[in-house]
């Protein structure tokens, strides 16, 4: 595979803290929401931002906010383009629900413990404990048992999509990563591009790696 290209598939005014991030590390990148770019690129990045369409996940809205039909649909079709070809997908925060979706799993639209977990005008913090793929799995490899994260949202995953694991969660048990078993896809519910110390470069680099 040639020197990574990331797509974020989102829209341009809505992702300047994911441009930021990959400029900082200097990678080529390309926001587009266009499936046809899939093969200008070698790697998915999805980005965080509303509520997902409950519909996608069998239910009526009942706590979802923010709802972007035609944003999750454009994302939904790139991201099952990208996992057709086994591609490397990172998903953050929305970008986790979505790749959860995406393989057959749903999400709770308002978890119990949102106050703990939801933006307040700014991220809240809270400490994630690794899960239990054992030591090969990225979690563990970049952070060891623990690490604090910020956090900015009020939905969880509820029953996960097939294929893929919880590798962290947060002290209510919120799951808060997730990793494919066989395709090079991974996704935090935090918000790594705007972790305010090397927690987040690490992960984007660990990403970038994949191929």
């Amino acid at each position: 595979m040639p020197d990574p290209t990331v797509l974020i598939a989102g829209r341009p005014e809505d992702t300047q803290n994911y441009k930021n991030a990959l400029m900082k590390l200097n990678v080529p990148f390309l926001v587009s929401l266009d499936a046809g770019q899939t093969d200008a690129a070698t790697h998915l990045l999805l980005p965080g931002g509303g509520d997902i369409t409950p519909a996608f996940f069998g239910q009526t809205d009942h706590g979802s906010h923010s709802v972007d039909t035609e944003l999750d649909i454009l994302q939904f079709d790139i991201l099952s383009r990208f996992t057709a070809q086994k591609k490397p997908v990172l998903g953050i925060c929305k970008g986790l629900q979505l790749i959860n979706i995406h393989f057959g799993g749903d999400i709770t639209q308002h978890i119990d413990t949102a106050e703990i977990h939801r933006w307040i005008g700014r991220d809240q913090f809270h400490y994630v404990f690794h899960g239990s793929l054992g030591r090969r799995d990225f979690f563990y490899q970049l952070y060891g048992s623990s690490i604090k994260v910020n956090s900015a949202h009020h939905q969880a995953v509820n029953r996960i999509g097939e294929g893929l694991v919880p590798v962290c969660r947060a002290g209510d048990n919120v799951i808060e990563g997730l990793a494919h078993t066989t395709l090079p896809v991974l996704a935090v519910q935090w918000h790594p591009e705007r972790l305010p110390d090397a927690g987040g470069e690490s992960l984007f680099s660990y990403f970038l790696s994949l191929r």
